[in-house]
């Protein structure tokens, strides 16, 4: 039997997606208006709404093709038209080489999107490329380029606010976009249940800093995407070289390669206690005759056998 889905339900992920393309729109009315810090707000609120309304649509059954397009077009728009035009009024001066960057800024966040649909057609990637995206994907593209505005306006004027750094940095984030970069996807990781209390603890530790200091754990986050990018290109690297890995759960993979490791670097498992006992036994000596366990000569044969060993004793206790 068949369970059919309300279609108001399934109308549901679908206004989410529309109301992240209304915050994102929003960001250039508010940079009109010289408001950069809502600005900066209304891409996070359509970062935050384009995370759920997919992750709805699959919970409550409503995916659609008209869904994943009316997706793709809000993403663009958003975190690639909006950004851009936010960029462009706070830091152009009407100068034509800002309006370039920005249009670059935008054109490569719109083919990044377009080169994501045709890859989820593509039957014949690995099983580990679900764990990553190819490039840095819409929404951390759309607010890492924000970076030097979000920087200018908790701390002032500096270095990173120059029109030469800003546009770089805007060009700099568009070819990431684009690129064949590994980026991890958060779509895959799986929680245990011992680690569902200290999260959830993290969670509104993470949601009290953001309403105290918003501008800062921004920039940090952003901060520590950029730096978790190398973590990503030698995971994937490494996934790539060890198809045993695949289809097994993180313990094991990181089982694996410590397993590797130690196998590189030519190291057996400590014999822990059993040590002594077997050099001990090595250098056993008679107790009786031809200068046994006792007197002078016995023992000093006794430390030349361990000193051959490389072992020192503890000391001279009684035989």
């Amino acid at each position: 039997m068949t369970v059919r889905t309300n279609p108001g339900v399934r109308l549901l992920p679908n206004a989410i997606t529309v109301l992240a393309l209304c915050a994102g729109l929003s960001a250039v009315q508010f940079a009109l208006t010289g408001n950069y810090a809502m600005a900066i707000a209304s891409i996070g609120i359509a970062a935050v709404l384009d995370s759920l309304d997919g992750r709805i649509a699959r919970l409550l059954d409503a995916t659609s093709k008209m869904g994943a397009e009316l997706d793709s077009l809000a993403d663009g728009i958003s975190f690639g038209v909006a950004p851009a035009l936010v960029l462009y009024v706070w830091h152009s001066d009407g100068e034509r080489i800002g309006w370039l960057a920005a249009l670059v800024f935008a054109v490569c966040m719109i083919l990044r999107l377009a080169r994501f649909n045709t890859l989820l057609d593509d039957t014949e990637q690995p099983p580990y490329a679900a764990e990553f995206f190819v490039g840095v994907p819409a929404p951390a593209g759309g607010l890492l380029v924000l970076l030097p505005l979000t920087l200018t306006l908790q701390f002032g004027e500096g270095w990173w606010s120059a029109q030469v750094v800003v546009w770089v940095w805007t060009v700099a984030i568009a070819a990431l976009a684009i690129s064949r970069i590994p980026t991890l996807s958060l779509k895959t990781v799986k929680v245990s249940p011992k680690a569902v209390g200290p999260l959830l603890v993290a969670v509104g530790v993470l949601a009290a800093t953001i309403i105290l200091y918003p501008l800062i754990a921004l920039a940090v986050a952003m901060l520590l995407y950029l730096v978790h990018l190398p973590y990503a290109v030698r995971r994937f690297r490494w996934l790539a070289r060890h198809p045993e890995a695949w289809d097994v759960p993180p313990r094991e993979r990181r089982a694996i390669r410590r397993a590797r490791g130690a196998r590189r670097l030519g190291l057996r498992r400590p014999l822990r206690r059993r040590v002594a006992g077997a050099a001990r036994r090595a250098v056993r000596l008679p107790r009786n005759g031809d200068g046994g366990g006792h007197g002078p000569s016995g023992r000093r044969d006794r430390k030349r056998s361990w000193r051959s060993l490389g072992i020192r004793q503890r000391g001279n206790r009684p035989d």
